[in-house]
């Protein structure tokens, strides 16, 4: 059995890269493996900030011998009267590599047609191997670069690599470099290092201060912080996105405490932990639930003069926090209006003019909506001057992420109304998947039309998301938007708020674009978001499918696919769906509607069912009325026997063409009727 050895030795890559970069290698490497019909025991791969590496063990010696049964077209095509094999039959023989004497016929489904069996030898493993070369240089990366006079693009430079199958070197070459068996070893504490075999590699690694797992990093990290804990008598909270990053930056870690003066924890909450987290990826130390004046950093390396790296650290976060308590002081003086006003000097889009314009474009939708949303309008009419006034403050110029958490603290100490302060903040929720909602109903209708400006906006002027493509964040926002309408039970549907947004944006002349095409597009948009959060609430696709409507609430979507959901899993519904499908089926081929004619109903069962459909419809209005999808469901599942029986007892498409206009009108009244409670035919029941 072989074992293989790739590493890619690289310049320190970004450490939100590393994860996803050591997992798209070992993808490949096992994909390259399987297609090439080379079985293996187990692989594994690791990861440094300088390095991403797979192991593969238990790798078979040769390929597996190949079968396969091929088959081709059918014998009328494949050979001729006189049984002679025809252009098609030599075709297909030759582009698969054999010869007609290697074609058979064999029948299928009633039909003849021509087989062939391709057998193929398997190589020995160690031919395929410089395959390897074609994975190192298929690497994608979110962001790339160019070194030296190499074409090859890749995320850092490639500075050594490692290629070895057993004890021996695979050769190839990329951007210059020939695979060996030399690593490096850490950057300061390290040095090269010569791998003999795969099984090697960790260990020896490890005796050059290299931890290449990032599992084992990760939790050396929060045992060291533990320990450090206990000792101290402090919490310190780990944020899992601080510690992946944290464990992405180092070879080596140990983690140490230090200090800033004490005097600083009069700053803003917010203001410290962005500080030590985002700009110097700190964790920050609490006790009892307070923030204290310490921290634990990690460094790239082992405790070796540690006061020295601790003293370093400190003096860093003491300039950082010196100069926001500056920001902070020179912020608290200025007034809120001027720094409002200052918003038009800001640039929001250059196809979509400046903040204040957009800041003055929400407020007034957000006042014509205000109702809409249960907001006062004269909370809806300050907050929507001033939510974006913070973005001049000097403390959110230097730290971004403060953007609203810093505008509502400002406008609390200047004495504005307190839910006008929180929808400052509130108008950025939610920031991620899984953030809260905004809590009032004043940074409800803000958050709502703000979004819903920039997605219009954007989409107006042609700059519509495509494929991974989101330069703006419009997905983000749009399911923002989704989350919010549900959350806050607002009843405005999607297609309301993008007819009244985007026309608003025309008639302000934002741009110059056809209403109906930019709506059409935006409506499509967003039912992807709204079909995103149904899945996510663990709903089939053709249940979404089923019951998505643009034209109800999110809340009501929402009640309709989980309505289904429930009535899937009844044995009886699948009864149900089948005849409600007969019935939206064949409402399609109606292509006159008339007022449907009971003198020419020519059996029972067709009085019956007309009766059941006058009953019935108003009963489904009622219920949809007041979103009662169960109740609506029950009406419509009394009336399957009346509908069995009418389709066993009525022709439909009658020779008489008034019965035939009749009878389809009937469908197509009691099909509008269906269609108020869910699409049943797009429903897939075994």
């Amino acid at each position: 059995m072989h074992e293989l050895l790739l590493e890619i030795g690289l310049e320190e890559m970004p450490a939100r890269f590393v994860l996803q970069s050591e997992t798209q290698l070992k993808d490949r490497i096992k994909t390259f493996l399987t297609e090439a019909r080379i079985t293996f025991e187990t692989i594994e791969s690791f990861s440094t900030p300088r390095r991403l590496a797979v192991l593969v063990t238990g790798m078979s010696e040769r390929q597996t011998d190949l079968e396969e049964t091929l088959k081709g077209p059918a014998k009328r095509i494949a050979q001729d009267e006189e049984g002679n094999w025809t252009k098609a039959a030599q075709g297909f023989a030759r582009g698969k590599g054999l010869t007609t004497d290697d074609l058979f016929l064999q029948e299928e489904k009633g039909e003849e047609y021509i087989f062939a069996v391709r057998k193929e030898s398997g190589q020995e493993t160690a031919t395929l191997m410089p395959g390897l070369k074609q994975i190192v240089e298929a690497m994608s990366f979110p962001k790339n670069m160019r070194w030296s006079t190499q074409s090859l693009r890749y995320m850092r430079p490639i500075r050594w690599m490692i290629a070895l199958l057993d004890d021996q070197v695979i050769p190839f070459e990329v951007a210059t470099v020939e695979t060996g068996r030399t690593s490096r070893g850490h950057r300061f504490l390290g040095q090269d290092i010569t791998i003999l075999r795969p099984n090697a590699y960790v260990e020896a690694l490890a005796a050059e201060h290299v931890i290449v797992s990032y599992d084992k990093r990760r939790q050396l990290i929060e045992e060291q912080i533990q320990t450090l804990s206990e000792q101290e008598g402090f919490d310190v909270p780990i944020d899992p996105t601080l510690l992946e990053e944290v464990t992405n930056l180092v070879e080596y870690p140990t983690a140490l405490f230090g200090a800033f003066d004490e005097a600083y924890l009069e700053l803003p909450e917010e203001v410290l932990i962005t500080t030590m987290k985002e700009h110097q990826r700190y964790f920050p130390v609490k006790k009892n639930g307070t923030l204290l004046h310490y921290f634990v950093t990690v460094r790239n390396g082992n405790a070796h003069h540690i006061e020295n790296v601790a003293r370093g650290n400190e003096k860093v976060i003491r300039a950082r926090l010196a100069d926001a308590q500056f920001f902070y002081e020179e912020d608290k003086k200025a007034d809120i209006d001027a720094q409002a006003a200052r918003l038009d000097k800001i640039v929001f889009h250059e196809k979509l003019g400046t903040t204040g314009e957009k800041v003055r474009r929400v407020r007034e939708m957000a006042l014509q909506l205000a109702n809409r949303f249960g907001a006062e309008q004269a909370k809806v009419e300050r907050a929507g001057t001033i939510y974006k006034f913070d973005l001049v403050s000097q403390m959110v110029y230097e730290f971004t992420e403060l953007q609203g958490m810093m505008g509502e603290r400002y406008a609390n100490m200047k004495g504005e109304d307190a839910e006008v302060a929180a929808s400052i903040r509130e108008h950025y929720l939610p920031r991620f998947a899984g953030d809260e909602s905004p809590s009032t109903a004043t940074g409800t209708v803000l958050a709502v039309l703000d979004k819903m400006d920039s997605v219009a906006g954007f989409f107006g002027v042609g700059m519509i998301p495509s494929g991974s493509a989101d330069p703006y964040a419009l997905r983000r926002q749009a399911q923002g938007i989704v989350q919010i309408l549900s959350d806050r039970q607002i009843d405005l549907t999607l297609s309301e708020l993008i007819d009244f947004v985007v026309t608003a944006q025309l008639k302000a002349g934002l741009y110059q674009a056809d209403a109906e095409q930019v709506k059409a597009a935006m409506e499509d948009f967003f039912n992807q978001r709204l079909k995103f959060r149904l899945s996510e609430k663990g709903h089939r696709h053709d249940v979404i499918e089923a019951a998505l409507e643009p034209q109800l609430t999110v809340e009501a979507n929402e009640k309709r696919a989980a309505m289904l959901e429930q009535a899937t899993q009844r044995p009886t519904f699948k009864k149900t769906v089948e005849q409600l499908s007969r019935v939206l089926n064949i409402s399609k081929k109606a292509e006159t509607v008339v007022t449907v004619d009971p003198t020419l109903f020519e059996n029972e069962a067709e009085r019956a069912l007309h009766e059941q459909i006058e009953q019935l419809i108003p009963e489904i209005e009622a219920a949809v009325e007041v979103s009662d999808y169960e109740r609506a469901i029950q009406v419509l599942e009394a009336s399957v026997p009346t509908i069995t029986a009418y389709f066993d007892g009525t022709m439909i498409m009658a020779d008489d063409e008034a019965v035939r206009t009749n009878r389809l009108s009937e469908m197509k009244r009691f099909a509008t009727a269906i269609e108020k409670v869910a699409r049943f035919n797009a429903l897939t029941l075994v």
